[in-house]
């Protein structure tokens, strides 16, 4: 097995095992040359095999292994969008989704950034509209949205994010599932997000794709 077909198999076990997703919900990508790995349709990414992912084409089709989940489009539209993102995460991990389901929330700064490492590792957090899962006409939102930020959310859905390898996207997804936690405990209470000079003195130390 190739390191990187071992890494997702390694990052979707995590994600699974820490809660972050459900039953046979959640998908993962990665960049591999000229083709890019992404998890199959129907599996639980409690029993993701290394040996058994989808292959696509740039442009997403379908090359090699079983059939792709349903929603490939998204990480190779948001690959499309950034190239220098190696690696997607989506899941449907509660707090985020529970974020996406609230009225009213702002498209550009859905969540205060109430810590530095919200801060390091996610914002600026892009809110898509809703499109029902699998619906390939949410492709030019999502690929528009993706040269904003590196880190989505679907309305009434969940967190797609992209980083320089699976680590890193997955340390951005918990970070968002963080503050979004944070931020239903601390609902009608005071809070002090960081302020703009806060955020701009984080930026340099930690590149979105990088180090992120």
């Amino acid at each position: 097995m190739t390191d990187l077909r071992s890494a997702v198999e390694r990052v979707a076990h995590s994600i699974h095992r820490r809660g972050l997703t459900h039953g046979r919900t959640g998908n993962l990508a990665v960049r591999d040359g000229d083709r890019i790995l992404v998890t199959p349709t129907g599996v639980s990414l409690a029993d993701i095999s290394g040996d058994a992912l989808s292959v696509l084409d740039t442009a997403g089709r379908h090359v090699d292994g079983p059939a792709p989940t349903k929603e490939a489009f998204l990480h190779v539209a948001v690959l499309q969008a950034r190239p220098t993102a190696q690696a997607i995460v989506h899941t449907h991990s509660v707090h985020a989704a529970a974020l996406s389901c609230l009225a009213d929330l702002d498209a550009d700064e859905p969540l205060p950034p109430l810590t530095a490492y919200y801060g390091m590792r996610v914002a600026p957090l892009q809110v898509l509209p809703y499109f029902a899962p699998g619906d390939k006409a949410a492709t030019d939102a999502v690929r528009q949205a993706a040269t904003r930020s590196h880190a989505l959310l679907l309305r009434n859905h969940g967190p797609v994010i992209a980083g320089a390898d699976l680590d890193s996207a997955l340390d951005a997804l918990e970070e968002l599932e963080h503050t979004a936690q944070i931020f239903f405990l601390t609902s009608g209470m005071r809070t002090a997000p960081l302020t703009s000079q806060d955020l701009a003195a984080l930026q340099p130390q930690t590149p979105r794709e990088t180090s992120a």
